[in-house]
């Protein structure tokens, strides 16, 4: 007899238990719809359902429905909720895909010296025969605006033809270490790579020999003495005035 209590008196706790466990999971679920059909009312109609306290909003609301409308002339109403993309992709167009020649493998690999020997005639005919026709052109030009553009035509030809210049030297000081490099390699000796303050000293010592050549060494030379001097005057002390000279 005990053990038949025991038992029932633990069926009625399991009843009990799953009552109000439903109770709670209804209510719930009540509460969940309820916020729900009230995520989409305006604000103006709450005010107005707080200040008189009907529940005529929470009526009309299911009575006209989510996406109803009073009137059919009217547009339906959307929720402010969900922000309108500015930008509507009416017709597929197919996208540009641009490809950069110095990063596709596609496009090969980028060997400098032939493409300075095949683009040289750049620096060797083209630009000067362009810029001694830009000097003809600014004798007879008489427009101001028109001998200010020819002029800074003429010193960007020489920028171009100055850093040429430069490079080529350089390019051909690095070609001669290398092929010594490759002779002293083959004979079992550690390669020797030049630093770049080596190369700006071999440059020089190219240049002076060019200059020497050509007989513009003194006023060259001049020149960079005259450049000196007056970087070295700017940090002289300035003599105040009413003072004696020593």
């Amino acid at each position: 007899m005990r053990k038949d209590k025991a038992a029932v008196a633990r069926s009625s706790k399991i009843k009990f238990a799953d009552s109000d466990e439903h109770e709670s999971s209804s209510e719930y679920e009540e509460e969940k719809e309820l916020e729900e059909e009230l995520a989409d009312v305006t604000f103006e109609e709450l005010q107005r359902a707080r200040s008189d306290g009907s529940d005529t909003v929470y009526r009309k609301f299911n009575l006209e429905g989510k996406t109803g409308r009073a009137n059919k002339n009217r547009p339906v109403e959307m929720s402010s909720k969900k922000p309108v993309s500015r930008f509507r992709e009416i017709i597929q167009v197919p996208k540009k895909v641009t490809r950069d020649p110095r990063f596709e493998s596609l496009c090969g690999q980028l060997n400098e010296e032939g493409f300075k020997k095949r683009y040289n005639f750049l620096y060797e005919d083209d630009l000067p025969a362009e810029k001694e026709d830009l000097k003809k052109q600014m004798k007879k030009s008489n427009d101001p605006e028109e001998v200010i553009e020819l002029k800074n035509r003429i010193a960007w030809i020489d920028k171009q033809l100055k850093s040429a210049g430069v490079k080529h030297t350089e390019r051909e000081i690095l070609s001669e270490h290398k092929k010594k490099e490759r002779e002293a390699a083959k004979q079992g000796k550690q390669p020797y790579y030049l630093k770049k303050s080596e190369i700006r000293k071999r440059k020089l010592v190219e240049k002076y020999k060019e200059l020497k050549a050509s007989g513009k060494l003194e006023a060259y030379i001049e020149k960079k003495r005259r450049k000196n001097a007056s970087k070295d005057h700017r940090y002289l002390p300035y003599r105040r005035p009413g003072e004696p000279e020593n």
